[in-house]
């Protein structure tokens, strides 16, 4: 799995922390219990959050390919005469 990037982590740290206080303070609860409902839901908001950030594409970096080869034909070979060897 890939390591979240700081656009995923900046993301997902804002919206644990806006979403926990505006759900504290638009249901006024005080009870344990409510706050510990808020907090996971903040959480688990951050979290789909921070998922859903798009990634940075990987570039794709296309190898060069060799030339291709020609089918070279064979040089015949040429009588050479050598005039020392009479």
């Amino acid at each position: 799995m890939p390591r979240p990037t700081a656009a995923q982590l900046a993301y997902g740290s804002f919206t644990v922390i806006f979403s926990t206080l505006a759900m504290l303070l638009l249901s006024q609860t005080s009870s344990g219990v409510g706050i510990a409902i808020i907090a996971v839901a903040a959480l688990a908001l951050g979290l789909l959050v921070a998922m859903t950030v798009p990634m940075p594409k990987s570039r794709v970096v296309a190898l060069r390919t060799p030339a291709p080869e020609t089918a070279e034909e064979p040089v015949p070979a040429v009588a050479t005469s050598s005039k020392t060897a009479a």
